[in-house]
């Protein structure tokens, strides 16, 4: 909790807290090693405010970003709840309602940084309100940090290429979700699976099966399991809500229902298929399992 003392600011939407934005808040921690480093993040993101139709999809909700944020080292997350009162702020405004409760002794911000309405503050800007209260730094978007963006590991989940969004995350993409019930069918065919519903607005890999893990949320210290994940509307049954369906490795004893949970996704293995028959489509989850346990290394148990 702030106390009053000097503190080092880092701004940004830090959607996805990928290795940029790490990289970002390691910046900022290095100018000043002693003071609280606080991380102020928007929510909802500013364009499903200002222009909800080109809003882009949200790579975490807002309790994993504040997790992976203090995970990144911020001794504190403050997080604006972006409206239209707050777009209407002028910069003045903006430096009086969300910096100066923090004391900074240093902002740090992209050299793009914009802020109050109609986007009409600069760097030179926020250096100007702040002269004599706190410094500003600017951070250059040089090329290996540009590469480092959200939108690059949107593109890659909607290419199915889960390895190059791990990349540019710096760990596997995780889809976090309740688990809701489904239509039971995996439990009949003997894969029974978790199934969390995939709403506008959210970012997932493309349709697909991928290996993986599981970890139950809502238990601390759970280990992740071994999982096989489908993505997509259940073709072969002519299903129409998208859904991320997981298939714990040999577990058909998990109770998830109404848990929160955390899918990991590792390597994508095919593509989403419609099957002609049942035999087909078991036939092919039985090969499913066995490239999932392979690509994570994980043995088939003896019986």
């Amino acid at each position: 909790m702030i106390t009053g003392g000097p503190t080092v600011v880092a701004i940004g939407n830090f959607d996805g807290v990928h290795l940029g934005h790490r990289e970002v808040l390691a910046a900022a921690r290095a100018l000043r090693p002693g003071a609280p480093l606080v991380a102020v993040t928007f929510w909802p993101h500013p364009m499903v405010v200002l222009r909800p139709d080109a809003a882009p999809e949200l790579l975490c909700d807002l309790p994993e970003r504040i997790e992976l944020l203090r995970h990144a080292g911020a001794d504190e997350v403050r997080v604006v709840e972006f409206s239209r009162r707050v777009a209407d702020w002028s910069p003045q405004e903006f430096v009086d309602h969300v910096l100066s409760p923090l004391h900074p002794a240093t902002v740090v911000v992209g050299e793009n940084f914009r802020f109050g309405k109609g986007a009409l503050g600069t760097v030179d800007t926020l250096r100007e309100l702040g002269a004599g209260r706190f410094d500003v730094i600017a951070l250059p978007l040089v090329s290996d940090v540009a590469a480092l963006s959200s939108t690059r590991v949107r593109r890659a989940l909607d290419d199915g290429d889960v390895e190059a969004a791990a990349h540019i995350l710096g760990r596997p993409f995780r889809y976090t979700g309740i688990v809701v019930m489904g239509d039971q069918r995996g439990r009949t065919l003997g894969y029974p699976t978790a199934n969390l519903t995939v709403p506008s607005g959210h970012a997932c890999p493309a349709d697909g099966v991928y290996a993986g893990w599981l970890t139950c949320l809502e238990k601390p210290g759970a280990e992740p399991m071994a999982a096989a994940i489908s993505v997509g509307t259940n073709p072969t049954f002519d299903g129409v809500e998208r859904r991320v369906e997981t298939y714990v490795l040999d577990r058909t004893d998990l109770e998830l229902y109404g848990c929160r949970i955390g899918v990991d996704f590792i390597a994508r293995l095919r593509g989403q298929v419609k099957f002609g028959s049942l035999e087909d489509l078991v036939v092919q989850m039985d090969a499913d399992v066995v490239q999932a346990r392979e690509v994570l290394g994980v043995e088939a148990p003896q019986n």
